[in-house]
């Protein structure tokens, strides 16, 4: 039976904007749920409510579609149930001060701390130095330093009374204290010691010896006497810190005696404030040093290197928050997720402390989620490692990233770890995830639950309602105008048509977003306070346009004749095949002249594409069925004896798919029968061994594509495509072309054998082509078996002496 065209209802099924129930979006309510993706719902659902370790998840699925969106709305709900975050601080170690602590608080109470410690700091600046300048240390300070003086000159005083009852004097010179003999008030000179009777002489050397003895016990004693005197003098600096700090640290201690931690670090900061009394000491007394390089006042602040120590750096500060943190980290590098330490340059060195640690994503969604791109954290730099060791150790390390790379070994801060609770969403592709899979061993033990976003969704008047819903979301979200119910309709005809399926619908929300605020623009341009399905059209068309410069050049190709393409009479081996060409979301169809040629062989199809390395495994694949096909078919129980070459004529780039494989096994037919095919028809489709016809991809584009071809050489007489009967599910042509099938100028033919496609091409029964076939095999058959009788008869005479030693020679061996 022969095959009928299709009709033009079959090329298009359009959405009833009557069956909507509203003339336009401002009358229904808006909804921001994603339409159809309850499978991966149900999978977000489940990892946010497992607690449990390595139940992280992978959000897969084309971009464009909603995950984002999904992803952000179930978390904000979860976080919204959940606990706030504790906060985290970084404080100095006194003990340690390369590995400062890390303090945690309830919510809020960080910046709490933070500001009480720097009301303190300011308040010690200010009370430290009036407790130094007050009247009473002053006294008190002078009186223990008039107490070491007097002792001093007590004991010298007594053994200056001493020396005098025996005529020696205690000199007093700036370079310490010496003896020297007197007469009278004078002191005797060397040389009239000399005069004086032995007796004397060897009597006053006796008293100077003993008198120096004496005195340098009481020199010995003179420097103890000072340490004693100075550490009253330290014991009084001590008790004036610490009755000037005492205070101001309890007001902070009374404030926060439900944390342990803060309260062991204020004692150590008491104690550390006494220890270093003498420095605000210096700094009352004006014994300041020198003003540092401008570069380092920066980083120390107003209270410089000592009180700098006593602050607080609030790393996480969860203050006002009322629920769980939701993290987004658009930038994911090994820094910017796990922290990092800074530094500033001084005199050709860094200098770092803990007030510049700064956190990581991970240390801001601890205690909540974290989202993060996965092939951007897969391209930074060890931040994948990174992650996963923060994941499998539970716990946050700040390391440079030239440690953890081990390219530098310098002396830094190591700070504390902090334990790490966080439940991490990463957003990618299925062949990321296919990838990380098989590849990454460690990847399915921390990313146990996967959520697959499916690209479209089953097609239902209940589902263009939620749709349409969906839309005067977008509008009112956007600011735009309502849509008319005839708008809504054919965004959801377009869908539809991305979907690839007439009982499915797309589930790429921006382009639905994008095409709204496109047509909008175009009903604002004309004045109209409503979108109507005029501007969603013109906003489809108009995309179409603007990726459509390599279309326009190809179809001004073929009408300038550069470009081959016969789309009237007939032809031996040539059949118009149909390709798809990808630009971003938008594609277009064009055809390609296939061609076949024969010649006696050994049942060998040659694929001309696959010799040059212009074909694909798929397209190599497709021709070796035609291989199959053919012995099935015509050589069952005997070798056929042609050898064929196939090729897509003026093609210059890659060749992939087998979609092409129906014309290619029809151009091969058509040139072994020697039967001319018409070249009014294009046709696509996949061929198995049995010469069944298979459903292929971008059945509208390849459609489209010819009749655009067609239109460009004037109004179609009769021109057509045949396809696949798999494929009429998929079309969704352009209303021009069904407009044009309406009035019989172009047709459309679907077929399930190859027989189907040989008869509308031909204009011939099935049969008839079959016996030219077969003729031709059987000619060819004939020719090879007389070539090869003929070689037998010229070998069996004598042998070819040249020949004969060799043959010899592999006998004997």
């Amino acid at each position: 039976m022969a095959v009928e065209p299709l009709a033009a209802s079959e090329l298009h099924i359009a959405c009833d904007p009557g069956g909507l129930g509203f003339a336009s979006t401002a009358e229904i309510a808006p909804s921001e749920g994603i339409v159809g993706q309850d499978r991966a719902v149900e999978a977000v659902e489940f990892a946010i409510g497992m607690r449990h370790e390595g139940y992280n998840l992978f959000v897969q699925g084309p971009e464009g579609i909603g995950r984002s969106t999904l992803l952000r709305q179930a978390l904000a709900a979860a976080a919204a149930d959940d606990p706030v975050a504790d906060d985290w601080c970084y404080v100095h170690d006194f003990g340690d001060p390369q590995h400062p602590q890390a303090i945690r608080l309830p919510a809020g109470r960080g910046r709490q701390l933070r500001e009480a410690m720097a009301r303190f700091i300011a308040e010690l600046r200010t009370a430290l130095p009036a407790a130094f300048e007050a009247e009473a240390y002053r006294a008190r300070r002078e009186a223990l330093e008039e107490a070491v003086r007097e002792r001093r000159e007590r004991a010298l005083a007594t053994f200056e009374a001493r020396a005098r009852e025996v005529d020696v004097a205690l000199i007093r010179t700036p370079l310490g204290i010496g003896l020297a003999m007197t007469r009278g008030d004078e002191v005797l000179p060397p040389d009239q010691f000399k005069t004086l009777p032995p007796e004397e002489q060897e009597r006053r050397r006796h008293d100077m010896a003993r008198l120096e003895s004496d005195l340098q016990v009481i020199v010995r004693h003179l420097p103890t006497w000072e340490k004693e005197g100075r550490e009253q003098l330290a014991a009084l600096d001590r008790d004036v810190v610490r009755a000037t700090a005492g205070p101001l640290i309890g007001a902070v201690r009374e404030a926060f005696l439900d944390v342990a931690a803060v309260v062991a670090h204020l004692a150590e900061i008491e104690a550390d404030v006494v220890a270093h009394a003498e420095e605000f000491v210096a700094s009352a007394g004006g014994r300041e040093a020198a003003a540092p390089p401008p570069a380092l006042r920066a980083f120390l602040g107003d209270e410089g290197l000592t009180l700098r120590r006593y602050g607080v750096n609030l790393l996480v500060d969860h203050a006002g928050e009322t629920g769980a943190p939701i993290v987004h980290e658009p930038n994911p590098t090994y820094g910017n997720l796990l922290g990092r330490i800074e530094h500033i340059s001084q005199l050709g060195g860094l200098v770092t402390d803990f007030s510049l640690i700064r956190p990581g994503a991970l240390h801001r969604a601890n205690g909540g989620y974290l989202v993060l791109d996965a092939r951007r954290v897969l391209s930074e730099p060890m931040a994948w490692d990174g992650l996963k060791r923060a994941l499998r150790a539970g716990e946050l390390r700040i390391e440079p990233l030239g440690r953890a790379l081990t390219i530098i070994d310098s002396v830094t801060l190591e700070p504390a770890t902090i334990p790490l609770s966080v439940k991490v969403a990463l957003i990618g592709e299925r062949r990321l995830y296919d990838l990380l899979t098989a590849f990454d061993p460690e990847f399915p033990e921390l990313f146990k639950v996967a959520a697959d976003f499916d690209d479209r969704v089953e097609r239902s008047p209940a589902t263009d309602r939620v749709y349409a819903s969906v839309i005067a979301a977008m509008s009112r979200r956007d600011a735009t105008r309502p849509l008319e119910a005839a708008a809504v309709g054919r965004l959801i005809e377009h869908l539809v048509r991305q979907a690839g399926d007439r009982e499915r619908v797309s589930t790429h929300m921006r382009t639905l977003n994008d095409l709204v605020m496109e047509a909008d623009h175009l009903a604002a341009a004309d004045g109209r306070g409503l979108v109507g399905a005029s501007d969603v059209e013109a906003a489809i068309e108009a995309r179409r346009r603007r990726v459509g410069r390599r279309r326009e050049l190809l179809l001004e190709a073929i009408r300038q004749g550069t470009l081959l393409v016969a789309t009237e009479g007939t032809a031996l081996g040539q059949v118009n095949g149909l390709s798809v060409h990808q630009l971003g979301d938008e594609a277009f169809g064009w055809p390609t002249r296939i061609t076949a040629r024969i010649r006696l062989g050994a049942g060998e199809v040659v694929d001309i594409e696959r010799e040059v390395e212009l074909g694909g495994p798929i397209h190599s694949k497709g021709v070796l069925i035609l291989s199959g096909f053919l012995g099935g078919r015509y050589a069952a129980e005997a070798p056929l004896s042609l050898q064929a070459s196939l090729v897509f004529e003026q093609s210059y780039g890659g060749v992939e798919g087998d979609s092409a494989s129906l014309a290619e096994l029809c151009a091969l037919l058509s040139a072994i029968g020697e039967v001319p095919i018409s070249q009014s028809i294009a046709m696509t489709g996949s061929v198995d061994q049995w010469g069944r016809v298979q459903p292929i991809g971008g059945v509208n584009e390849k459609v489209e594509g010819f009749f655009d071809v067609c239109m460009a050489r004037g109004d179609p007489l009769g021109q057509g495509v045949i396809l696949p009967s798999a494929n009429v599910r998929n079309l969704m042509l352009r209303r021009e072309v069904v407009d044009a099938v309406a009035a019989g100028r172009f047709r459309l033919w679907a077929v399930e054998t190859v027989d189907e496609a040989i008869e509308l091409l031909t204009g011939r029964p099935m049969a008839e082509v079959d016996r030219a076939v077969e003729a031709r095999l059987r000619r060819l058959a004939e020719v090879a078996r007389e070539a090869t009788r003929a070689a037998g008869e010229g070998t069996a005479g004598a042998r070819d002496p040249r020949r004969a030693p060799r043959r010899d020679r592999r006998r004997g061996a």
